[in-house]
């Protein structure tokens, strides 16, 4: 049985700004550096097999205080989805010139944002991620950190959960460094605090 421990980043510069990140973005804000350090606390507790990472700056701020001198493996496939031009827009911005679109997505419709992927885009690499930890056994790994972003964790808790593409909206927004947890395709855990609220 493998256990998958998804942690959101800490808060970044652009949450803070109310800007869409998708693949780009800024690294944490002082809050979110205070949400990582809570995190990395609160982890203290868990036995880790293996730890799997975004690459983006977020992320990997997020993990620092947690990591030490633990190997973590770098997976493009956890990154946030990509929401091409909307990334450093406010969202007062996006809504203002795209009204239409920004309305279809949050009533379900799966529309790429900013000409850039849709949740069944990223639920088919998130997926991918997941069925490569899930079969791997040369290492053995039974409980998998894995440090991610809202995203990834809606669109793995909206495919265990069996909601069709799009409807990842449905689900609570994860908050930032708050635990999904996922266990043998069974969601055991949903937007688990870790410390210092949203």
């Amino acid at each position: 049985m493998i256990e998958l421990i998804l942690l959101r980043h800490g808060e970044s510069v652009w949450n803070a700004e109310d800007r869409y990140q998708g693949q780009q973005g800024t690294g944490l804000s002082a809050r979110g550096r205070d949400q990582a350090k809570a995190a990395a606390e609160y982890l203290q507790s868990f036995v880790f097999d293996a730890i799997v990472a975004s690459d983006l700056q977020r992320v990997q701020e997020t993990l620092e205080p947690y990591v030490g001198n633990q190997d973590v493996q770098v997976d493009r496939r956890w990154r946030e989805i990509d929401v091409g031009t909307w990334s450093g827009r406010t969202f007062a911005e996006v809504y203002a010139e795209e009204p239409e679109v920004v309305t279809a997505f949050a009533r379900g419709e799966d529309v790429a944002r900013g000409g850039g992927e849709t949740f069944r885009q990223l639920r088919t690499r998130v997926a991918e991620a997941i069925r490569e930890l899930t079969t791997t056994t040369s290492s053995g790994a039974r409980r998998v950190l894995v440090g991610t972003h809202g995203g990834p964790i809606r669109a793995a808790a909206a495919g265990v959960l069996g909601l069709p593409a799009g409807r990842e909206m449905v689900l609570e927004a994860p908050g930032n460094c708050s635990l999904t947890v996922l266990r043998s395709d069974r969601l055991v855990g949903y937007n688990v605090p870790t410390g210092v609220e949203r």
